[in-house]
């Protein structure tokens, strides 16, 4: 039982961790763009393109992968899953391997 809830504190600690780096990719995210778009319209800095909503596009997609990877893939496809995943081949294999000896013992009878 100790065993499950250290497991259970790392993984929450884990995911605390990633939850923590998405936010401060925000945060970043939303100074930076700020940033580079002030920097390219008052400080006219290459003012004939608009170089910085190219640069906060890529970078917003970037920021959508991050999220993605942290709220949907990372919450799906966990230790459990990967668990239940295992003990799901571990299982096939074994019934494959029941079956194969069921038809060993068949054939010896014969």
């Amino acid at each position: 039982m100790e065993k499950e809830l250290h497991e259970q504190y790392e993984y929450a600690r884990r995911r605390i961790k990633q939850k923590k780096r998405l936010y401060f990719h925000f945060v970043l995210f939303v100074l930076g763009s700020l940033l580079l778009f002030i920097a390219n319209k008052f400080f006219e800095i290459a003012v004939d393109s608009n170089w910085s909503i190219w640069v906060i596009t890529i970078w917003l997609f970037l920021f959508i992968l991050h999220f993605i990877k942290i709220f949907i893939t990372d919450r799906f496809m966990n230790k459990n899953w990967e668990r239940e995943q295992i003990d799901r081949l571990v299982a096939l294999q074994q019934k494959k391997l029941d079956q194969l000896q069921t038809q060993v013992n068949n054939d010896e009878l014969k």
